[in-house]
């Protein structure tokens, strides 16, 4: 699907980005692979790995509409990866997280429609459903723009779709880097939020194979969310350290006790797959109708049950301690 072709990747230097690059020079004969992202030292960098002949490197900030409208020449794929992420420094900076995630989402969907590109999927995050932190009211905002965004296409053939997933083993700024650098410092205990903590758990790459495959799946206004395992935080560090102490020391401003990727409100529009779920849209499209028991690889699918609700702490998989080791050192080698 991606032979031949042009990807742009906004916030392509990220944890996420540069798997992405990685598994599709690895499997593909891409055209170009942009990278668009607004740190000229982080592409540099990246520039030191990949700096194959497709390879393109685009300063330029998503809040910056003419910069993508340039960036998305004869792109056909978008991922949209870019975003400000972490929790505690959008309740600080509320206005800095909306003018990114928002009026960053609806750039690029204004820069894809104006140049014709075939597929855009966004990124988005557990932390958008029911949201209680801006990061997640945010993330939210910018997955109903996507998914509108098919609505307002016209006469343009592109198509709009989110993946959301939970949290990424390793990637940076996340709970196993922290933990490990106060381990390898010699700490002498572990900070945790609270003993009843629970998250999705996901590595790397099979967070880059569940976009590459909706790539394929996609019609346009689909929320896609895989069936991924859960974890305890306690377990976590646990399996991390189990020679040392683990102190509570309270949630942070704005985060969760638990993670939801499919709400209850939302069971009458959720399709579940083998391997994921599917959350339709609520609102009517002009061009197709919201039935999404097959999808565009003839897959098939059943609506939940009624009140149905995809949470972090009543996920039927949970992951042992033992578990959890074998699965952090597969997604860290």
């Amino acid at each position: 699907m991606f032979d031949n072709k042009t990807i742009l990747i906004t916030g392509g230097t990220g944890s996420f980005g540069k798997k992405y690059t990685q598994t599709l020079l690895s499997r593909y004969n891409p055209k170009k692979i942009i990278i668009f992202s607004r740190d000229e030292l982080k592409q540099f960098e990246m520039q030191q790995v990949f700096n194959q002949d497709c390879m393109r490197y685009f300063i330029g900030d998503v809040r910056d509409r003419d910069r993508l409208n340039r960036a998305m020449r004869g792109v056909d794929y978008v991922i949209h990866a870019a975003a400000m992420k972490q929790v505690p420094a959008a309740e600080y900076n509320p206005m800095e997280c909306v003018k990114t995630n928002i009026n960053g989402a609806e750039n690029v969907i204004d820069a894809a429609l104006n140049n014709d590109v075939k597929r855009v999927i966004a990124l988005s995050t557990d932390k958008a459903a029911n949201p209680i932190n801006l990061y997640g009211a945010t993330k939210l905002a910018s997955d109903k723009i996507f998914v509108a965004a098919n609505n307002i296409a016209g006469g343009h053939n592109t198509q709009f779709a989110v993946v959301r997933y939970g949290n990424v083993v390793g990637s940076r700024g996340s709970v196993v880097p922290f933990f490990q650098n106060l381990i390898d410092n010699g700490a002498t205990e572990l900070p945790i939020t609270h003993e009843n903590m629970t998250r999705f758990w996901i590595s790397l790459q099979d967070g880059v194979d569940f976009v590459l495959k909706n790539f394929e799946r996609m019609y346009g206004g689909e929320i896609f969310v895989p069936k991924i395992p859960s974890i305890k935080i306690t377990d976590l560090a646990t399996a991390m350290a189990p020679h040392l102490k683990q102190k509570v020391i309270g949630i942070r401003p704005g985060e969760k006790l638990h993670e939801v990727m499919c709400p209850g409100e939302l069971s009458y529009h959720t399709f579940e797959y083998a391997d994921h779920y599917v959350i339709a849209p609520t609102i009517s499209f002009s061009s197709r109708s919201n039935d999404y028991t097959v999808n565009a690889i003839k897959e098939e699918a059943q609506l939940v049950t009624e009140g149905f609700e995809y949470s972090s702490d009543t996920n039927p998989h949970f992951l042992s301690v033992d578990e959890i080791s074998d699965f952090n050192n597969k997604a860290m080698a």
